[in-house]
């Protein structure tokens, strides 16, 4: 396992909780990039790494994808619920 080279942007607020809902479920980056792919959201690994990373925005069309993907809410990503 990678660890984060860069310290966390300030671009999104959504990236950790992915990165958290997405370990917890045992999800490589390369299984929820297919997932995102499924769901007609076009990211590549880099893209993802980045919005985990918060260096890069989310789109709402990801939002609700990676929602929907994680079996998490959108008020979780964006932290508005526990």
């Amino acid at each position: 396992m990678r660890l984060r080279k860069q310290a966390l942007g300030t671009r999104n607020l959504v990236g950790a909780r992915v990165e958290i809902a997405r370990k917890k479920l045992g999800m490589k980056q390369k299984e929820l990039l297919a997932q995102l792919q499924v769901n007609g959201v076009d990211m590549n690994a880099s893209g993802l790494s980045k919005l985990e990373g918060q260096i890069r925005s989310v789109t709402d069309f990801e939002l609700v994808a990676l929602a929907k993907i994680l079996g998490v809410s959108v008020d979780w990503l964006l932290g508005r619920s526990e």
